[in-house]
């Protein structure tokens, strides 16, 4: 699983790329977005000294279909709006690897969040080239969870030989006495480690980058980047 973080320079068209742009100085973020036929819905909070000639740009930008106001104090407005052309929910679509919330986007550029695998990542890449969308990498770095799908049973089993040393190097007990903490026997202590070995085993070696179309090889820091 990779994580990456990109800056994503958003082209001219999408409402949130022309505003932001036309107010460097607000903040903009995108708290939910859900893409629709040809459509997003998106929930954003406006950060700026004066909010109401960024709301009535807003409002009158060519792609916006709708724009209400959900909240608003001083400084700050959460609008709701509909608009055509949602650039980064198409890209996350046809990518499939969901962007993480909140983005946030100044002066025309949005810092993406993503995890996926990294297949997902680089083709989330390819996509914004192909919509015409300037990006730099941030970083890109391994997210490993192994384990993560074992039963509880499984885990039970696993921390009590690691907790009395069946893993070290030389070993401080022996199955028997594993199975015997645990109560099993150990005939099934020894199947139920055999299986959590090989199931931790292949969700690391799935999570080590395999250079895919996109990804560099790992650099001494450890971090692959996006060409």
């Amino acid at each position: 699983m990779a994580q990456a973080r990109l800056r994503v320079t958003i082209p001219d068209g999408p409402w949130v790329g022309d505003v932001s742009r036309e107010f460097p100085d607000a903040r903009f973020q995108v708290l939910t977005a859900t893409p629709d036929d040809g459509a997003g819905f998106a929930l954003v909070r406006i950060t700026a000294d004066d909010t109401e000639p960024i709301l009535d740009a807003v409002e009158a930008h060519d792609v916006v279909t709708h724009c209400s106001v959900m909240a608003g104090d001083d400084g700050m407005v959460t609008v709701q709006v509909e608009a055509l052309v949602p650039l980064l929910q198409m890209v996350a679509r046809r990518a499939g690897v969901p962007i993480e919330m909140p983005v946030e986007i100044r002066d025309g550029v949005a810092r993406i969040d993503l995890t996926g695998d990294h297949e997902r990542v680089a083709k989330f890449g390819d996509a914004l080239r192909d919509v015409g969308a300037e990006f730099d990498v941030e970083y890109v770095q391994q997210r490993v969870n192994p384990g993560g799908s074992l039963t509880e049973r499984q885990r039970e089993v696993l921390f009590e030989a690691v907790d009395r040393g069946y893993y070290d190097v030389p070993r401080e007990c022996t199955l028997t006495e594993v199975a015997d903490h645990v109560g099993i026997a150990k005939s099934t202590c020894s199947e139920v480690l055999q299986r959590v070995e090989r199931t931790v085993v292949r969700e690391f070696v799935d999570d080590l980058p395999r250079r895919p179309a996109g990804l560099e090889a790992p650099e001494d820091d450890g971090i692959e980047r996006i060409q």
